[in-house]
């Protein structure tokens, strides 16, 4: 039996369809509450603009047959007609439905998502340069460049500056991205519910390297953290001013670890903060 040929459009939508599936495509792989909030609501958004879609076909085929113009149609024919009451309605009322259901998920998601779930939450000091990222824990006094580990089932609260363009930080399998501002420090939580191995990735154009402003998300296990922590304290040497100011190039940087840092690496007192049940302040001093 000859094998069956299946037309290029055919084939292409298939892929279109089946291209969520794959692992590449992580946002549809959350590995934590705020990713799969996040996942939710676009599933809702889909569903609802899905409706929408097919009720509007639907109708547009009922129009086409129901009043073509052929000889055996008996559509109804009133030049005086003028209007409808249900008609008026339904167009008015079917597209506030339409908003209501996307807009009350979305709303109570966002406002859910602006409260860190933790009275203690693991700090990281984000700092975005020419092109590379570094990443500062304030109490264990560790810093990293273009990679970092998180203990799952603990929230992570990120505090982003930047010494360069504007820049956005994004890890789809966790959660939302967020912009890093100079002289500006701006919150964003994430969470890993399940161990993995992240890509992590620079989301706006700030020059010509800035694809290569990707960075790994580890998440491991709350005892794995605290023994991988307290190895880079024992056996990497520490971020001096010299360093510093060699990150603080235009260049591109292979993933490095120190043991501690300066103090004025990163602003002491955030500013244009807005995530909300945070009583921790801390501290940036080592």
């Amino acid at each position: 039996m000859p094998p069956v040929k299946m037309k290029k459009p055919l084939m292409a939508a298939i892929g279109l369809g089946l291209s969520g599936c794959g692992a590449d495509y992580s946002v549809f792989h959350p590995a934590g509450p705020v990713a799969q909030s996040e996942l939710n609501a676009v599933v809702i958004s889909t569903i609802v603009v899905a409706v929408i879609i097919f009720l509007i076909w639907g109708l547009w085929l009922y129009v086409l047959i129901r009043f073509r113009d052929t000889p055996r149609n008996h559509a109804p024919y009133r030049p005086n007609w003028r209007q409808s009451r249900p008609l008026e309605i339904a167009i008015f009322a079917l597209p506030v439905a339409a908003l209501l259901v996307l807009a009350v998920p979305t709303v109570k998601k966002t406002y859910a998502l602006a409260h860190v779930p933790s009275r203690h939450p693991l700090v990281v000091d984000v700092t975005s340069l020419d092109y590379k990222w570094v990443f500062q824990y304030p109490r264990q006094h560790i810093a990293t460049v273009n990679y970092f580990y998180i203990p799952i089932g603990r929230p992570v609260l990120f505090q982003l500056t930047a010494h360069s363009p504007m820049t956005a930080l994004w890890a789809p399998n966790l959660g939302g991205m967020e912009y890093a501002m100079p002289n500006r420090v701006l919150p964003l939580w994430l969470e890993a519910t399940r161990t993995g191995t992240f890509l992590g990735r620079n989301a706006n154009y700030n020059g010509i390297d800035y694809w290569c402003m990707t960075f790994l998300v580890h998440a491991v296990s709350p005892l794995r953290f605290t023994r991988w922590v307290k190895r880079i304290q024992t056996t990497k040497p520490s971020l001096t001013v010299a360093d510093w100011r060699q990150l603080s190039r235009h260049t591109v940087a292979a993933p490095q670890a120190y043991s501690n840092y300066p103090a004025d690496t990163f602003p002491e007192k955030p500013t244009q903060f807005t995530v909300r049940g945070l009583y921790y302040v801390p501290t940036h001093k080592p």
